[in-house]
């Protein structure tokens, strides 16, 4: 650079010796922070800050609730150990509700169809049923689902006692308790042990039954962005998730704002309004932004152009991405002088 007095700007990013260099090169030249590189610096700040503020964001958005102890997780009502059942395939269970929906649905039919009077022998008909089962849902409504027939008797009902003690003191484990029952003289299978267990497990609450609330996947990494982008831009989704967030944090209600106001100087150019945005950030309580406004003030003249002018980084990043992309596609495999080629054969 030294050999061009010409040279009048030198955008670069951030880096000192970017900044050294310039200054030995073009003493001339006025330098320019490129907006992309003050915008990652802010980016990388506010991460930091709503990584600290995750666990104040996450007890603010969670519902009130008493915790369970974990020594009272298992005071669910227990079976009976001679009213035990095994538990149903999960296939077999949708199969009886889905079985049970169809009945459901017809019997609405068949209130509709005598709703517009027709006789019973016409609803069958039309329905594809009987009329004796027709005649008795109108008079006697739709049976309900049929009882569980008695539960057959097993050489286990003498163990499960024995089991369901185990169980209540803390024992877990089916293998364990199979060779417990074995010394006692149990011969059968290890299947019916396990089968006994997963009833009792599943006397556990349905996870189904534990409200969600809003922010449980809060992340910092994805967060930031709902920060940083313009509010117009954002969906009805993001608004909701950035309210709750804000309402959530008092610290990250005042970190929006001034994130925003800075956003508004990198969109619009307005860099004679960086020491008003300085001392906001200098009195805010927020350690992270003001180690960012020691940075800033190292660099301040180049922010400030870079906040101001036109130039940018742009052009050169574009042409860095470009080289990269060549470069991985030859997958290390070539030295320098065919990437010179092919870099040269691409302009």
């Amino acid at each position: 650079m030294q050999p061009h007095d010409e040279i009048e700007i030198v955008s670069r990013d951030r880096g000192e010796d970017y900044a050294a260099a310039a200054r030995l090169g073009a003493p001339q030249a006025r330098q320019v922070a490129d907006r992309f590189h003050l915008t990652k610096n802010l980016v990388e700040v506010v991460e930091e800050v709503l990584a600290r503020c995750r666990a104040e964001i996450r007890r603010a958005s969670q519902p009130e609730q008493v915790p369970v102890p974990p020594d009272q997780e298992e005071e669910q009502p227990l079976p009976a150990a001679l009213e035990w059942r095994p538990l149903h395939p999960r296939s077999q269970e949708q199969t009886r509700l889905a079985h049970h929906g169809q009945r459901y649905d017809r019997y609405q039919q068949v209130l509709a169809l005598r709703a517009q009077r027709l006789t019973t022998k016409e609803t069958a008909r039309r329905l594809g049923m009987k009329d004796r089962t027709v005649r008795s849902w109108l008079q006697q409504g739709m049976p309900a689902e049929a009882k569980r027939r008695r539960k057959r008797r097993s050489t286990f009902d003498a163990y499960a006692t024995y089991v369901l003690k185990r169980w209540q003191e803390g024992q877990r484990n089916g293998l364990r308790l199979f060779q417990e029952l074995q010394v006692q003289g149990y011969q059968g299978s290890s299947r019916t042990v396990y089968r006994f267990l997963a009833a009792l497990k599943s006397r556990r609450p349905d996870p189904g039954d534990v409200p969600e609330w809003p922010l449980q996947d809060f992340t910092a990494r994805e967060a930031v962005w709902l920060f940083v982008r313009d509010p117009d831009e954002l969906d009805d989704t993001e608004r909701e998730e950035l309210a709750a967030i804000r309402q959530a944090s008092e610290t990250a209600e005042t970190l929006y704002h001034l994130v925003q106001d800075f956003m508004r100087m990198v969109r619009c150019r307005e860099g004679e309004r960086l020491d008003a945005w300085l001392t906001h950030v200098t009195a805010s309580p927020i350690p992270e932004l003001r180690r960012l406004v020691r940075s800033i003030n190292r660099d301040k003249a180049a922010v400030v152009a870079g906040l101001t002018l036109p130039h940018s980084n742009g052009q050169v990043e574009g042409q860095i991405t470009k080289l990269k992309l060549i470069k991985r596609t030859m997958y290390g495999r070539a030295g320098f002088a065919l990437l010179r080629q092919r870099v040269l054969h691409t302009v």
